[in-house]
């Protein structure tokens, strides 16, 4: 529970990035790096979604702020429409299993769970989810002969001054948490610190007058999750009273021998699950029942 003060922390500094200029200075950064590749304009989309995800932590957050860009960017690349929207939505989930992802720090404080071995366990399942959807964008890219940016050094030095200070905040945070040099509460404060050190000083994209209007955008993610982690954590205490998690258990016990069918009808369930409720109810209600089977 002494990890929960970071949720808020990295949403407000996944907003101040959001309503600054950050998207736009990492859009030029990733399209001079990869515009030249087969697909690479999808793979930068997919890179600069995947990013902003990881500290606004929705990925409704993420379009809203950079859908028309990217959009933009991708069909003016010629991909067609469908294909472009439904790589901005999918890419902006997947920044939830990097650090400093708030689903995964809010399952460590429901499941009790190391967060920084949790962090760790996100990072290969979301390396395999960025390589498969970039391996899709270039197959799609190279079906539909969609035209290249030749590679040009003259706009790629600017693009990597412009969006230097940007690129190195995920590092910072890595470094820090991982290091052992801050907590996961104070590498939120100094996310929030650097990010307003960038937006209001260094890029000055955001005033000092618009910085409240920035805090009631991130009030209703933030609230929402802190009203859903004390109702469910009440309905987690309910379903342990009831003994639901012991009777589950027993009839798993009975019924399933293979870990494989296990993980199998674990995985149904929760995709079913995920197709009703948001994340953050979902690790609320269906932890405290799936850790006791696991």
């Amino acid at each position: 529970d002494n990890s929960i003060p970071a949720i808020p922390l990295f949403t407000f500094a996944g907003f101040i990035l959001s309503e600054s200029k950050s998207g736009e200075r990492l859009v030029n950064l990733f399209r001079s790096l990869f515009g030249w590749m087969p697909g690479g304009m999808a793979i930068m989309a997919i890179l600069v979604c995947t990013f902003f995800t990881t500290f606004t932590g929705a990925s409704g957050v993420t379009i809203l702020a950079l859908g028309g860009l990217l959009a933009y960017i991708l069909t003016n690349s010629k991909y067609n429409e469908s294909f472009s929207n439904g790589l901005i939505t999918a890419s902006g989930s997947i920044g939830m299993l990097f650090p400093p992802s708030l689903p995964i720090i809010l399952y460590g404080v429901v499941a009790q769970v190391n967060i920084k071995k949790m962090f760790v366990g996100g990072l290969i399942p979301g390396f395999l989810m960025v390589s498969a959807l970039s391996v899709y964008s270039v197959v799609v890219a190279v079906k539909s002969d969609i035209e290249r940016v030749p590679f040009d050094y003259k706009n790629l030095f600017p693009a990597i001054r412009e969006s230097f200070w940007d690129i190195l905040l995920p590092f910072i945070i890595l470094l820090g948490f991982f290091g052992g040099l801050f907590t996961i509460v104070e590498t939120g404060a100094i996310a929030v610190v650097y990010s307003l050190f960038i937006s209001l000083i260094l890029h000055r994209d955001i005033s000092v007058k618009k910085l409240p209007d920035v805090m009631m955008k991130c009030l209703p993610i933030i609230g929402g999750v802190l009203v859903i982690l004390a109702i469910s954590r009440g309905l987690s205490y309910f379903i342990v009273d009831a003994e639901i998690p012991m009777n589950l258990s027993a009839w798993v016990k009975t019924h399933i021998q293979s870990r494989v069918v296990f993980l199998i009808i674990l995985n149904i369930v929760l995709l079913i699950t995920g197709c009703f409720m948001d994340i953050f109810s979902a690790i609320m209600v269906v932890v405290p029942l799936i850790l006791p089977l696991g």
